[in-house]
């Protein structure tokens, strides 16, 4: 392959800004989405099932959208023990993870001894889209569903696009059984995203949407938001490595080329090195561990096209790039003496993966915290999939008399200063026993 780096200079930031995709879509796809979206709406099981022969060759009937729950049994019954043992030891972990999160009912006295408070409620019914196709990600069931069942959620329908048999794979399929979900549709792309938010003669509407997708499913979440809630829209991985001297160029290759074979081609990967030494090192690696890799040639062209090395040997300014970037995974291949001032400074990345031994696979896999990231920059004003996400917020306020009298003041002023007194007057009939009614 013949990559190579750029050194830090005053157009770094601007070259990275041409180089980065963001969660916007194009013409072609917003148009070519609307269409679908239409089509599934007015059209309902008609309409998906045309999309579903159209873009993924499978021919089925309305009854067969539907993964029946004999397949569901046969499928987990097929899994090996050592298969059971990993699917059940990432979703105790990520079980764990989440719930740590520390979301719960709470009630205070406020500054006018009034009661505030919060209360969270699960989210009634969740669509969830998994990625199917050559790569059926097994890992995103454990990613998102076991979330819906931490938080409590009492309806879980699951969209995974089929092959041209009209199967879906049995890892995935046992994955939702394992996970206690027996509502699965053979459908995806825009389609499926339609028939979630819009609903079908088979498929009841929800009320939020989940997962990630191609660009026609990240286009289709976007224009049914509003008719429904969506979670984020993830792009293609990214990784960005930090590395430093006492980095392994073995490890820092192989962290590299794992996330540029999840198969989109877009794919982002970022190098950044403190040691120029390192790089021709690493190179020679990554040439010697695709041989072995069954996923090669879509490796070689993600590299080709989405590869960006830097050499900065300042601290400040890894930094400084990474914080500009915000990638989707960053791997700190770094002395542990300098763990803390990256994590301290870095702020924009969706996930950290601290230390020489820690891959991202742990975190795609089992780890606990959601592999279901922002990408294309939105780390810089987003978070990834976490159990809020599947929950509702509602505020509690209570007042008795005598915190009424104690706010009326301030109701009043603001009453007045915004020019509403039918505001200040459903305050003010409240501070007596009788209603008080203004002439």
């Amino acid at each position: 392959m013949n990559l190579s780096f750029v050194e830090d200079n005053e157009s770094l930031l601007g070259r990275l800004k041409l180089f980065i995709p963001t969660a916007g879509s194009d013409e072609v796809v917003t148009n070519s989405v609307r269409k679908i979206l239409n089509e599934v709406r007015k059209g309902g099981d008609e309409a998906i099932l045309a999309k579903t022969l159209e873009f993924d060759g499978a021919s089925m009937t309305a009854e067969e959208m539907r993964v029946s729950a004999k397949v569901l049994q046969d499928c987990l019954a097929e899994l090996s023990s050592q298969e059971r043992v990993a699917l059940e030891d990432a979703i105790s972990n990520v079980t764990l993870f989440h719930e740590q999160s520390g979301l719960r009912d709470w009630t205070k006295p406020n500054h006018h001894g009034g009661i505030v408070g919060e209360r969270y409620y699960p989210i009634n019914r969740v669509g969830i889209y998994i990625p199917g196709g050559q790569v059926p990600l097994v890992s995103t069931v454990v990613m998102t569903v076991t979330l819906a069942k931490v938080a409590g959620v009492p309806e879980i329908a699951v969209v995974t696009p089929p092959n041209k048999s009209g199967n879906i794979s049995s890892h995935l399929l046992a994955a939702l059984q394992l996970l206690g979900v027996e509502e699965i549709y053979k459908i995806g792309g825009a389609q499926a995203v339609a028939a979630l938010a819009y609903g079908s003669q088979t498929i009841s509407p929800v009320d939020k949407v989940f997962g990630p997708g191609n660009a026609y499913v990240n286009e289709a979440k976007r224009q049914v938001f509003g008719e429904v809630g969506i979670d984020l829209l993830p792009g293609p991985s990214e990784i960005m490595v930090i590395a430093d001297k006492s980095a392994s160029p073995q490890r820092v290759a192989a962290a590299l080329l794992a996330q540029a074979e999840h198969g989109s081609g877009k794919e982002k990967i970022y190098f950044l090195f403190q040691d120029k030494d390192i790089f021709p090192k690493v190179l020679q690696e990554m040439d010697s561990q695709l041989t072995h890799l069954s996923h090669a040639p879509s490796i070689r062209n993600v590299l080709e096209r989405g590869f960006f090395a830097v050499y900065l040997p300042k601290r400040e300014r890894l930094v400084e790039v990474a914080n500009f970037i915000a990638p989707e995974h960053l791997e700190l291949q770094v002395c542990s003496n300098d763990f803390e001032f990256f994590l301290s400074r870095i702020t924009t990345a969706g996930a950290f993966l601290v230390g020489h031994e820690t891959a991202t696979s742990v975190g795609d896999f089992a780890a606990g915290p959601s592999h279901v990231l922002p990408t294309g920059r939105s780390s810089r004003f987003s978070s990834g999939l976490r159990l809020q996400d599947f929950l509702r917020r509602s505020s509690v306020i209570r007042y008795d008399s005598e915190s009424c009298h104690k706010a009326a003041p301030v109701i009043e002023q603001f009453s007045s200063m915004e020019k509403l007194d039918g505001h200040g007057n459903a305050h003010k009939l409240r501070l007596s026993d009788k209603p008080v009614i203004t002439q």
